[in-house]
This record gives C-alpha cells, sequence and structure tokens, in this order.
C-alpha cells in the first residue's frame, strides 16, 4: 500500500489562495464585459460606479483621482498593479503563488499562468476603449478557462487539489452573491412600472455576468422574474456558479480531506459548510425577496468568510489565541501566504 505524501500547510494555503486569485481575475473580466455592454447613454458613470460598489472598492476609489469616471473604473481595474481588487494584481499574486508550488503543479500549468501573466502586463490604455475591451475581456476569461481546463486534466488527485478546489468554490459563491446584491439593488426600481421595464434587459446582464445566461433561458418561463434569477444563482443544483452548487461541492471536497486523506481537523468546517447550506435553503425565495434581500446576502458573504476561516483554523497556521489576522483577510487585503511550515 502506498503513502500518501505529505502536504505541507503553506503548499495547501499556497494552492488555495492561487484558486482564489484566477477565479476572482476571471469574474472580473466578466463584470467589466457585461457593465461596458449595458452602459446606457448619458449613464455610462452610473454604470461603472456599479462595478465599483460590487468589489466594496467605494472608500478607496474615491480618493483616486478622476473618481466616477469609466476611463478611470477601467484603469483601476485593468492596469492599476497597486490595487488589491485590480486583475494584474491579482493574477501576479496568483503567479507567486505558483511559482512557490512548482514541485506541485503541472508544467503545463506553470507555463500557461506564465503566458497569461506577460499578456496581463502588456495591456495598453488603448485596449480598454470600444470593441477592444470587449476583446480584452474575452481574452482574459479564456486565459483563466484554459488554466482550469490544464488544472483540470493535469494536476495530481491528492490533497493539493482538494484545496485548490476549496479555494475556487469559496471565491465563486462569494463573487455570485456580491453580484446580485448590488445589481439588484441598482437596477430593479421599487415601483412595478419601472421594475417591467428594466427586468428583460438588466437582469439578463446579471446571468450574463454570472455566466448563466444559456443555462437559466433552458428552465425559465417566458415571463421570467426577479424571483427566478436570483433563485437560480442562490439555489440552483445544477449550475456551476450558483451559491448552492459551490458550497455542496466545498463540503464534498472538505469530506474527502477528513475520509480519503485521513484529515481530523476538517470536521468544523464541514459544520460550516453544511449550516450554510441549511441558510440557503431555509426560507423561501419570495419570502426572501419580499424581505430583506440585502441582508440575507450579506449573511451568506459572512458565512462563506467563516467557512474559509474555519478551513484557515483547521489547515494552514498558527490560529492559538492571541492570533490577529485569519487567512481569508490576509488574502483580500495583502494576497501575501504565510503559514506554518508543520
Amino acid at each position: 500500500m502506498r503513502a500518501e505524501p505529505v502536504l505541507l500547510s503553506r503548499d495547501a494555503e499556497g494552492l488555495f489562495w492561487m484558486a482564489r486569485y484566477l477565479e476572482r481575475v476571471e469574474n472580473l473580466a466578466r463584470l467589466i464585459d457585461v457593465v461596458q455592454s449595458f452602459e446606457s447613454p448619458g449613464r455610462e458613470a452610473e454604470s461603472w460606479s456599479a462595478l465599483v460598489a460590487i468589489m466594496s472598492d467605494q472608500d478607496k476609489f474615491e480618493t483616486a483621482e478622476g473618481a466616477g469616471d469609466p476611463e478611470t473604473v477601467r484603469r483601476f481595474y485593468l492596469l492599476d498593479q497597486t490595487n488589491p481588487t485590480s486583475i494584474p494584481f491579482c493574477l501576479e499574486y496568483a503567479r507567486t503563488n505558483a511559482r512557490t508550488l512548482r514541485p506541485l503543479i503541472s508544467t503545463e500549468m506553470w507555463r500557461q499562468i506564465n503566458v497569461f501573466h506577460r499578456f496581463v502586463a502588456q495591456i495598453q490604455p488603448c485596449d480598454l476603449e470600444g470593441d477592444r475591451l470587449s476583446r480584452l475581456c474575452n481574452r482574459i476569461k479564456e486565459s483563466v478557462q484554459t488554466h482550469t481546463g490544464i488544472t483540470e486534466g493535469t494536476m495530481y488527485r491528492d490533497q493539493g487539489w482538494q484545496f485548490y478546489q476549496l479555494g475556487r468554490l469559496i471565491e465563486r459563491a462569494d463573487q455570485t452573491t456580491r453580484l446580485l446584491d448590488i445589481k439588484y439593488r441598482l437596477l430593479v426600481p421599487r415601483d412595478r412600472e419601472a421594475r417591467r421595464l428594466t427586468e428583460l434587459t438588466m437582469w439578463n446582464a446579471v446571468l450574463r455576468a454570472a455566466a448563466g445566461y444559456h443555462a437559466f433561458k433552458r428552465l425559465a418561463r417566458a415571463e421570467f422574474s426577479a424571483e427566478d434569477v436570483a433563485g437560480f444563482l442562490l439555489r440552483d443544483p445544477s449550475f456551476p456558479r450558483s451559491v448552492l452548487l459551490s458550497v455542496r461541492r466545498a463540503e464534498y471536497h472538505l469530506d474527502e480531506l477528513r475520509r480519503i486523506h485521513h484529515l481530523p481537523h476538517a470536521n468544523d468546517a464541514i459544520e460550516q459548510a453544511e449550516y450554510l447550506r441549511e441558510f440557503l435553503l431555509e426560507r423561501p425565495m419570495q419570502e426572501v425577496l419580499e424581505g430583506d434581500l440585502h441582508g440575507y446576502l450579506d449573511r451568506v458573504q459572512i458565512l462563506l468568510s467563516e467557512l474559509a476561516g474555519a478551513t484557515g483554523r483547521a489547515f494552514f497556521r498558527d490560529w492559538r489565541p492571541g492570533a490577529t489576522t485569519a487567512p481569508e483577510e490576509q488574502g483580500q487585503g495583502q494576497g501575501q501566504v504565510q503559514v506554518q511550515t508543520a
């Protein structure tokens, strides 16, 4: 019987965050593309401000020169290497993690992420205008999808694979809730007639941003509603970017760590995932929409953060009383990977 190789906690965390950063890059490219496609003439600044709100960057963006200008927003997310939520910044830290993981990832994965990194580093201001911006976003999305396909086909299915998948799924669920939260509040007015006029175009934008338009159209009624879209993005059991499916898959990978790889410390994280799954399903969607949707989604985001924190406490670093920075906080804020070597 073969012995499974030991996975250092710093490598587990590196795989977790490499996956999260790459998922974040793809998600941001989707958002930028959709904002450009659906911006209203004369209201471009409002559309691009919605992107800033989705990324929770209002405070730091207000201090930037030209804040509120669409061109400034595009540069902020596609060119600014000092912005922790920009595509260049996230890709830089994904590559930094990949460099430390060279013994664990395939040559094909390493080569592709380097090609992708060089491409993003060469983006010019002229690439952010008109149709060139849409082509750029498509190239970025396709590059992340290429990485995902190469990883699927070449990465060894040991503990490292489980941590990579956990990072990707938690990030994906978080970004779906942010998209639904901000877009719902900004794009669907309270007035019934205004709501009817905006739903067909603006909910399509939400679905396209989540790469769910065609899947949703296979299931939805001809006259779909906000309840249909929100329920699809939050609770559909088969759509890859739904929050429910992401949480279920994260729960599966945590259980694999416990059962197959014999890591008993996964129990707390599994319980957190189970609680989140139950929270997602416990109330009818209509009741959620008639109440405080923002509060509901905010709670889901908190529970996702707690799931990432439970994973970090179990596997990534020293979490003795008095430790001040969780892996989730560290990754969101600074993108650094500092873990114990035992």
